[in-house]
């Protein structure tokens, strides 16, 4: 396959746009931003930005002449990506990164996310028929697990809060997980356009560390000097009360059952790969990190 250079990306903003727009730029792509136009984001200067509708034909003109297509656009936006898929084909794209960036297609998740993941996968779908139809299109998906230096630092409920330095650990706090940092989903990408032939119209499995809630709480009191307070609870307790919320239409099941699930004890719902050999992560050139190097990302976030 021929090399992926000019890479338009959408979402560029977000959570995980930014640090991926980033760690394109210090690898040397040529960088497009694709935005709404009513879009009140704001974008590193030096980038180019095309301010568009999000139809067929504007997107298919706006995407003309680029080699790959990153979509990081947040849930709001799922519904449009089978137009952005059909305007990157149209456009002679050759490479599409759908909206994975998550726990892909083969987790054991809870089925109250069913409908979510549905959504999800009907666009994945879409980018392999196109694939199908036309075999100068590729695609990838990439599964990070948990984005964990990001999420430790924002949900106190994963288990950390760090402006307390107090802490909630569930169960026996040794159930492990998948955990990807913002660095690493940055290069994640890079990596993925870096090989487009080994990534190929398939699931990339991208991990920074596998860790767990003991090893984590261990490196937060190393790494602050302190003896966190820690409560102790089970993941079912949290589990009980985000499906109450869920089925009275009540907000916040979607944190509650996500913790849930990352916790559920001897269940391994939240592991990508068995093992790093297992992952993508070395063929995307992810670092593998300690539990100690995560916990200082997420206390300088």
């Amino acid at each position: 396959m021929a090399s992926l250079h000019k890479v338009a990306i959408f979402g560029a903003a977000g959570n995980f746009g930014t640090p991926i727009t980033a760690a394109l730029q210090r690898a040397g792509f040529a960088i497009t931003i694709i935005t709404r136009k009513e879009s009140t984001s704001v974008f590193p200067a030096e980038i180019p930005v095309v301010r568009t509708t999000y139809d067929h034909e504007n997107l298919t003109a706006s995407l003309a002449g680029q080699d790959a297509v990153v979509c990081v656009i947040g849930p709001g936006g799922i519904g449009a990506q089978k137009t952005i898929i059909d305007a990157a084909e149209a456009a002679g794209v050759k490479r599409f990164i759908v909206n994975d960036f998550g726990w892909g297609p083969d987790i054991d998740g809870l089925p109250e996310f069913k409908a979510i993941h549905a959504q999800r996968r009907a666009t994945w779908d879409h980018a392999k028929e196109k694939a199908r139809e036309n075999a100068g299109f590729t695609w990838t998906g990439i599964t990070i697990g948990n984005p964990i230096d990001w999420a430790m630092g924002r949900f106190p409920l994963m288990g950390f809060d760090i402006a307390r330095r107090t802490a909630i650990i569930y169960d026996s706090g040794t159930e492990k997980f998948t955990g990807t940092t913002l660095g690493g989903i940055g290069q994640s990408v890079v990596g993925v356009l870096r090989h487009p032939q080994e990534t190929s119209n398939r699931f990339v499995k991208a991990q920074s560390i596998v860790t767990c809630q003991n090893e984590l709480l261990n490196a937060f009191q190393d790494a602050t000097g302190t003896q966190w307070e820690v409560q102790h609870t089970s993941a079912q307790t949290l589990m009980e009360s985000g499906r109450s919320k869920f089925q009275k239409g009540v907000s916040g099941w979607v944190l509650e059952l996500v913790v849930a699930q990352l916790f559920d004890e001897g269940r391994a719902r939240c592991i990508v790969a068995p093992s790093r050999e297992e992952s993508d992560a070395d063929l995307l050139g992810i670092v593998e990190e300690t539990a100690q190097q995560v916990v200082l990302k997420a206390l300088q976030a």
